[in-house]
């Protein structure tokens, strides 16, 4: 009975190879780049963020004042609703803060309808403008 090496090195690493292979992946790899958790908490967050930049341009364009200047220009408001629910995230963003931005100035008083009507055709040509395109 004599102490071999090669040999039970050669068992020694079977066994740790047959190990490796038997323990699921989940146990070797505990730690991820991306948290689901915070994954999901982000998604949250960019979907809230966007319900919000929607309600605020479909505010916008609900006014007494921007459905009347679409009206006087012959655009169909429905359909612009609609388009607006069709913009990217940034585009959408965008045109949430002019809008909010304008609807401020007038709420201030630095603006008047007249350039409330403007800036509210502005922003109907920008969002059948990007919708266009694409």
């Amino acid at each position: 009975m004599s102490f071999d090496l090669r040999q039970s090195s050669r068992g020694l690493i079977a066994c740790v190879l047959a190990a490796l292979f038997a323990l699921p992946s989940s146990l070797l790899a505990d730690s991820h780049v991306v948290n689901p958790a915070e994954l999901q908490d982000q998604m949250v967050a960019a979907s809230q963020v966007r319900q919000h930049n929607l309600e605020t341009v479909k505010q916008f364009l609900s006014t007494p004042t921007a459905e009347k200047a679409m009206q006087s220009a012959h655009i169909d408001s429905r359909q612009v609703r609609t388009a607006v629910s069709t913009l990217n995230d940034q585009e959408l963003a965008q045109i949430a803060a002019r809008a909010g931005k304008a609807q401020a100035d007038f709420a201030a008083g630095t603006l008047s309808d007249r350039d409330l009507i403007l800036i509210i055709l502005a922003v109907v040509a920008l969002v059948l403008i990007i919708i266009a395109v694409r």
